[in-house]
């Protein structure tokens, strides 16, 4: 399934719970021994990798307050979440048919659950 947003603005995308966005890596288009692969197979192999756009903020937790009494006035707590292992800037290693491709401003980007990532790369000197 494809969907196309018609924002032009990246960042007021919200990603949810354990859900990350990726802006897929351009694969190889040859082999190690010289020959030239068609985007078809590169595009049906199982296993990809792409960059981290957006992270959503991770599983919800239960929330832990005691009820003591139904008239007593209960304290407003915000949703609290364990975060994820993925962040922003990382490379990610998927399994591509986990993925949900969107297209955002005429370019291809992927929903991916964080269960579907297989392997993270993160180079802190990348973005500095």
């Amino acid at each position: 399934m494809q969907l196309s947003i018609d924002q032009k603005d990246l960042n007021k995308l919200l990603m949810v719970g354990d859900k990350v966005l990726i802006k897929p890596k351009n694969p190889q288009s040859q082999t190690k021994t010289g020959l030239y692969l068609p985007p078809s197979v590169q595009q049906g192999e199982k296993i990809q990798s792409g960059y981290i756009i957006k992270a959503g903020p991770g599983y919800p937790l239960p929330s832990t307050s005691e009820e003591h009494e139904v008239w007593q006035k209960k304290k407003e707590e915000g949703v609290q979440y364990l975060p994820l292992q993925a962040k922003e800037g990382d490379l990610a290693v998927y399994l591509q048919n986990a993925a949900y491709e969107i297209f955002f401003d005429d370019e291809a980007y992927l929903i991916v659950p964080h269960s579907a990532i297989l392997m993270l790369v993160r180079d802190e000197g990348l973005f500095e």
